[in-house]
């Protein structure tokens, strides 16, 4: 007969009378009856699967109005399961299709019950043989003593699931056992309703209440679609347990806890549970969509080219007498601020700087410019980071920076894989643990695996601690009163692919030395952080996505030391990533955007190494390291925030090098010394925002190690070097200290106010080696009272002056070349050395020497950089000026001058980087301080940045 001969509607339908075994029987016929058999799935198998009394919907408790992928493959399943208790049967080991016939010829049917054979369980089991099935019909069966099971049986419940309530301590002392379609309540006389110390139990469809299951190494147990109100399931040194699709509620303590090693003693059923679980589908992830975000990728390698302006001088030295005066009328002068600086009055341009080549010249005055090469930045990330942020522009990344797939991970990363596919101790798989105070409990060298769960409604998911190893895959962990996963002392393993959402506490808690691996989940809209890591906790954490917590994404303090790599910290009601009390952690190659508060948030004695990441589109400062913070930044692109891009308190210690900081909407690194501002803001308006704080520190942990890595050598002055800051919205780096900082070796160009600006500085301000260029304003401004050393920079084609002092300041071996206003001018009440240097200006004097300046002008050579405008410029009466062996340069055809012996400067392959010396600890504050940096410019917002931490 063939399939052929009727349409397949009709075998369909005359196929749907047919019951299991004769559908098995058809599908042996030839390939064509194989797959009509198969095309039955979502009629006849499905029929099947749900009137079969021992089991409920295959997606239950979590997705019961999902259907399964294959109902065939369901039922088979579950058939497969349900006979695993009778696999240890001497009779199997010689044939099994005999087996089976001898099986049902010997095996008993025992009816216990009202009006049936037996009265009791006890007296049922008292005349049971091997493999017996005892059949309790409807009604309460209440043992008045405890039942112990000598002999394998099977005791199921006749009739739907509730019909039949047992109330009964049983102590299994045999291999194996079954227990289906009973509700357990435990005696009057034990909380214990079940517990077997070396044998095989299975549960299918029970419900268990207010009571104890309590299984022992080298026992196993196998527990399927079973519910358990109030009560907690004990796993002392279990080689293998396996609850799948079970539901957990109301707990008072935890649902399932799983104690000790798992034990080296297998029992018989240790290897048929393996083979069941590696036969039936699990939940490892497969190549999809992990991300939220789709970004494209760009090349890492794109970088800005310097801008070179190749025009020569050409002219003659005259003798050393000098014209003093005001400059010579005629000449086209800039306005003149009340505090002496010059803004010149010119238009915009694409880089923030002008060419002078492009303006109107006098006709009767020739302008001689000098060569010279502006060091243009060279930004980290290609892109989309090397112009201005384009409003509703998506984010192109590297692919160094585009999260991966869990599947891509795992492939990546050989011992995350083996942790993804091992099986030891308790696996749980589809189960819902709800509305109680815990879920699962790992302690003492446990071992458990968690599939495709969810917890919700918990006072805790799941906790880890005492060496214990957990490995969590795909699970949905929310709105737990506590922590959603907790580790502590030395706790670990695998947490990946886990969506881990609106918690009370943090979605994941690492503390006392734990260190797991948390790889490709979703961490966001917690109540306080995303994952803290404290009290020497380590894990590696990586590929995340963590976004919309109300604290920071993630919180390291109390020496955790944590490798945070790849992940997407975004959108947070505070910091990103913050480091606090003592904190370490190595921090590379994250995608840290759009946070409320600081990208990164350092403070009181945190020293974390900032490496390589992408940290932008904030709505306050890219970096903050506030007071006592420390630690290394470098590498980093900082971008588009709407504060500074690094905001730096003057007592923290920070080594800040190699960043790319643009873009930002006030200062690129700004360093203040005071905790609460108390000057004016610009324009003259003043006021301040406060930020209510509890103020409260909560002592995390006491029991804490020392550092002794010699790696983290504290350093004694804060250093800034090799950085591009570029395009910022005020001044490139801006000073307001009263501590020593040094800044060496970067590239300052193309800022909306000032290249470096030095408000106060008590103690030494070094500006060492920097490319300081294309300012909208001058190149450096330093006030009154500060001390600062400038050495060996190059200041170029700033719109102001190149170096405008009113302060204690030592100008040497610098070039200041082609800048709009003068090369250098000294304000009254100033006192300078100028010394060795090369000073050139477009339209205005080299040096311009204000009102009763004090200064020693000494060994520079000064061009002339306009027809009849003189070289220097001072009053007539100013006798605290000494210049001497000074060259000054009048230009004529006949000679050509340009920048050699040395090259132009800075001389950026000639690095000043120094090893810092050593410092002591300082002292850590528990309470959080209100910071406040002011903004500079009268275009800018009239109100302060905070950066606060909770």
């Amino acid at each position: 007969m063939e399939a052929g001969g009727l349409p397949l509607e009709l075998w369909r339908m005359i196929l749907a009378y047919l019951p299991l075994p004769d559908l098995g029987r058809c599908s042996l016929v030839c390939r064509a009856w194989r797959e009509l058999i198969l095309s039955l799935d979502r009629t006849r198998w499905r029929q099947l699967y749900l009137g079969c009394a021992e089991c409920r919907h295959p997606n239950w408790p979590n997705q019961p109005d999902v259907e399964p992928e294959s109902w065939r493959e369901a039922f088979k399943q579950h058939y497969l399961a349900s006979k695993t208790w009778t696999k240890n049967a001497a009779i199997l080991e010689t044939s099994v299709c005999f087996s089976l016939f001898r099986r049902r010829r010997t095996r008993r049917t025992l009816s216990v019950g009202p009006g049936h054979e037996f009265h009791s369980l006890g007296s049922a089991l008292a005349m049971s043989s091997l493999f017996d099935r005892i059949l309790l019909f409807p009604g309460l069966h209440e043992e008045q003593g405890e039942i112990i099971l000598k002999v394998p049986v099977e005791i199921v419940g006749h009739g739907k699931l509730g019909e039949v309530a047992l109330l009964a301590s049983i102590d299994q002392q045999c291999s194996t056992t079954r227990l289906c379609n009973l509700v357990f309540m435990p005696a009057w006389f034990s909380p214990f309703m079940f517990k077997t110390t070396s044998g095989h139990v299975q549960f299918d469809n029970c419900n268990f209440e207010n009571g104890h299951i309590q299984v022992h190494g080298p026992g196993t147990c196998q527990v399927k679609f079973c519910s358990f109100k109030n009560t907690h399931v004990f796993l002392h040194n279990v080689p293998l347990c396996v609850l799948e699709n079970c539901e957990f509620v109301g707990s008072e303590n935890n649902s399932v806890t799983v104690e000790g090693h798992p034990s080296s003693e297998n029992n018989w059923a240790y290897t048929h549970l393996l083979g069941l679980i590696r036969s039936s589908p699990g939940v490892l992830p497969t190549e999809d969509s992990d991300s939220l975000m789709s970004l494209d990728l760009e090349s890492r390698d794109q970088a800005w080219s310097p801008r070179t302006c190749g025009i020569v001088i050409e002219g003659s030295q005259s003798p050393t007498s000098l014209a003093t005066g005001s400059p010579t009328a005629g000449s086209q002068e800039a306005e003149v601020g009340s505090n002496g600086e010059r803004v010149a009055r010119t238009p915009d341009s694409s880089d923030g700087g002008l060419s002078p080549s492009g303006e109107d010249e006098d006709e009767d005055q020739l302008t001689y410019r000098l060569s010279y090469q502006v060091q243009g930045p060279r930004p980290v990330l290609g892109g989309s980071f090397l112009g201005p942020p384009l409003p509703g522009a998506s984010i192109q990344l590297p692919s160094c920076l585009v999260l991966n797939s869990l599947q891509q991970e795992l492939q990546k990363d050989r011992e995350a894989m083996a942790l993804a596919s091992s099986v030891q101790g308790c696996l749980i798989r589809k189960c819902l643990f709800r509305d109680g105070k815990g879920g699962v409990f790992v302690c003492s060298y446990g071992r458990a695996k968690m599939e495709g769960n969810i917890f919700r409604n918990l006072t805790y998911a799941v906790r880890c601690i005492h060496n214990s190893k957990i490995i969590m895959l795909r699970n949905h962990i929310h709105h737990c009163r506590a922590s959603g996963i907790f580790l502590r002392l030395e706790g670990g393993g695998l947490i990946a692919g886990n969506n881990i959402c609106h918690n009370a506490e943090a979605g994941v808690d690492i503390r006392k030395k734990s260190n797991p691996l948390i790889l490709c989940n979703q961490i966001h809209h917690g109540l306080r952080s995303g994952i803290v890591v404290l009290g020497n906790g380590k894990g590696i954490i990586r590929n995340n996505q963590i976004f919309s917590n109300k604290e920071a994404g993630i919180y390291i303090l109390y020496h955790g030391n944590p490798v945070v790599s790849r992940n997407h910290i975004f959108k947070g009601h505070a910091a990103g990533i913050a480091v606090n009390e003592n904190g370490r952690g190595l921090i590379t190659e994250n995608v840290i955007r759009e946070n409320q508060w600081g990208g990164v948030d350092i403070r009181r004695g945190g020293v974390p190494i900032l490496r390589s990441n992408l940290i932008c589109f904030g709505y306050s400062d890219g970096v903050v390291v506030g007071d006592e913070g420390k630690g290394l930044l470098e590498g980093n692109t900082i971008y588009a925030n709407k504060g500074c891009g690094v905001w730096m308190m003057a007592s923290s210690l920070p080594h800040v090098t190699s960043n790319h900081v643009s873009y930002n909407g006030l200062y690129g690194v700004a360093v203040f010394s005071q905790k609460d501002g108390s000057g004016e803001f610009p324009g003259g308006h003043g006021g301040q925002e406060n930020f209510s704080e509890d103020g409260d520190a909560i002592l995390w942990e006491t029991e804490l190690e020392k550092d002794d890595n010699p790696l983290r050598r504290p350093i004694t002055v804060a250093l800034v070097e090799s950085n591009s800051v570029n395009h910022n919205g005020a001044s490139g780096l801006y000073i307001q200290s009263s501590e020593a900082l040094h800044i060496v070796n970067n590239v300052i160009h193309a800022n909306r106010v000032r290249g470096i600006t030095v408000a106060q500085s008590s103690q030494l301000t070094r500006v060492a080696n920097n490319s300081i260029s294309c300012n909208r304003q001058s190149g450096v401004k330093i006030e009154a009272q500060c001390k600062v050393e400038l050495q060996g920079n190059g200041i170029y084609d700033n719109r102001g002056h190149g170096i405008i002092t009113k302060g204690d300041s030592t100008v040497m071996e610098n070039d200041i070349i082609g800048n709009r206003g003068s090369g250098l001018q000294l304000l009254p009440m100033s006192d300078t050395k100028v010394i060795k240097n090369r000073i050139h200006s477009f339209r205005a004097s080299g040096i311009a020497v204000q009102g009763h300046a004090k200064a020693l002008v000494q060994d520079n050579t000064i061009f002339q950089g306009r027809t009849n405008k003189t070289i220097f410029q001072q009053s007539s009466n100013n006798q605290e000026c000494i210049i001497q062996n000074n060259r000054f340069l009048v230009f004529k055809k006949s000679d050509t001058w340009r920048l050699t012996n040395p090259p132009a400067r800075p001389h950026l392959e000639n690095s000043l980087r120094g090893p810092s010396a050593a410092h002591g600890g300082q002292k850590v504050t528990a309470m959080a301080t209100r910071i406040t940096a002011h903004v500079e410019g009268g275009y800018h917002s009239k109100r302060s940045i905070f950066c606060t931490i909770l």
